[in-house]
């Protein structure tokens, strides 16, 4: 008789919001587990807040639980009370720890992670993954010293250089099995400023794709009226949309035909579109708010430029490694971006992209009339930025080296 293989270790991936337009790459990573034929478990800490969803979300078989205490605040209770009485000594020194860490909302992040902890004691879930160094890590962080489990995260941007204080960070990395983040730039920040004595731990690994959803064709098809620039991007200063309204201004005074659309939303709406009024750019600057992903994808299709001025923004926020540039790049758009933070680990610049200065709107500009009058540039841009996304940035790589940082498979711990 064949002998039964040995189950797959469940997974359970702790989030800030499930599910969340703008974090694509966490679906994405679940999916490329579930083919691999591991179980997964999502475990969310906030509600969704009703804006668009992935189509590919129907496909994840991972059941969700909210740890949010809206409506579940007597749930949560309990079950910290159903902790607290089998293992009092280590729900003890999770207070103390809690506690000594001193962040406003911690205690309710401890909350959450006795009602995770009394979940993971009834399922057998072998090991938690958290994406972002805030909330998520934190609760991962807390039932792993409620219970034994081990965890590991994925640090990617604002929740490093921002949101995060270094000592909690410290503390986190230091727990962790294993600690993964999206850029050198941010592996090199988080050695050198949080802890030096973790290298062994960190790993970059970007986020990958699912080539599947972006049409390549080289040439592109020139589509009728105005070549159209593209950006997609939340409205924050990090974006650097301001210098591309800048810059589209140049452009209209240099006589100029294109159409610039921002996709996406954010505090600064406003603002931008003040700019945009301001400078009489309505009939070249279109701000066309969030979008579900398949009709960014269909942007990207349209669109002959795609463009992302990230910057440094005065409170430290930055980009790691922005996802829209690799799905503009699998999409066959030649992209222009900055020389902030981790973008030069993507784009070789006049190779697979064109880079300027941040918070430099003359040079964008620059930039972007190099390639609205080249389209011989445009395509050889294009197709050796596809060339670097099919080598380097498939979710199926992104989930091998996953797996491989979490090698020996997790198999359990004791609850």
């Amino acid at each position: 008789m064949p002998v039964p293989s040995e189950p797959r270790p469940t997974i359970g991936y702790v989030v800030s919001t499930w599910p969340r337009l703008s974090q694509t790459f966490v679906l994405n990573e679940i999916l490329a587990l579930e083919k691999r034929g591991l179980p997964v478990r999502i475990f969310s800490t906030k509600d969704p807040d009703g804006e668009p969803v992935h189509a590919k979300l129907a496909k994840v078989r991972a059941p969700v639980t909210y740890l949010s205490f809206r409506r579940r605040v007597r749930a949560i209770l309990l079950a910290n009370v159903r902790i607290a009485r089998r293992r009092p000594g280590a729900y003890a020194r999770t207070l103390l720890l809690a506690l000594r860490l001193g962040r406003a909302g911690v205690l309710w992040r401890l909350l959450q992670a006795g009602y995770l902890a009394d979940l993971l004691r009834r399922d057998a879930v072998a090991h938690l993954h958290a994406h972002f160094a805030t909330g998520p890590a934190l609760v991962a962080m807390l039932a792993h010293e409620l219970v034994g489990i081990p965890y590991s995260f994925t640090a990617h941007a604002r929740d490093i250089y921002v949101d995060t204080p270094p000592r909690l960070l410290r503390a986190e990395m230091e727990q962790a099995r294993a600690v993964i983040t999206v850029s050198e730039y941010n592996r090199r920040y988080l050695l050198s400023r949080i802890s030096p004595d973790s290298d062994g731990k960190v790993s970059c690994i970007p986020c990958g794709l699912d080539l599947a959803e972006f049409t390549f064709h080289s040439p592109r098809a020139s589509h009728p009226g105005p070549a159209l620039i593209l950006a997609v991007a939340r409205l924050v200063e990090k974006k650097g949309l301001g210098d591309l309204i800048l810059a589209a201004d140049l452009l209209r005074g240099r006589g100029h035909a294109f159409r610039v659309e921002i996709i996406g939303d954010g505090p600064l709406r406003r603002v931008l579109e003040a700019r945009v009024t301001e400078r009489d750019l309505k009939d070249w600057v279109t701000l066309r708010g969030p979008q579900p992903h398949e009709v960014v994808c269909a942007a990207y299709e349209r669109a002959s430029i795609f463009v992302l001025p990230s910057v440094v923004a005065g409170d430290g926020d930055r980009d790691g490694l922005p996802v829209v540039l690799l799905e503009a790049m699998a999409s066959g758009l030649p992209v222009v971006s900055t020389s902030a933070v981790g973008i030069r680990e993507l784009i070789d610049p006049d190779r697979d992209g064109l880079i300027v200065p941040p918070n430099d709107a003359p040079a964008l500009a620059s930039a972007l009339e190099r390639l609205l009058v080249d389209p011989q540039l445009r395509d050889c841009l294009a197709r050796a930025g596809r060339a670097k996304i099919e080598e380097r940035f498939s979710i199926d790589r992104s989930a091998d080296r996953l797996l491989a940082v979490w090698d020996p498979p997790p198999r359990g711990a004791a609850l």
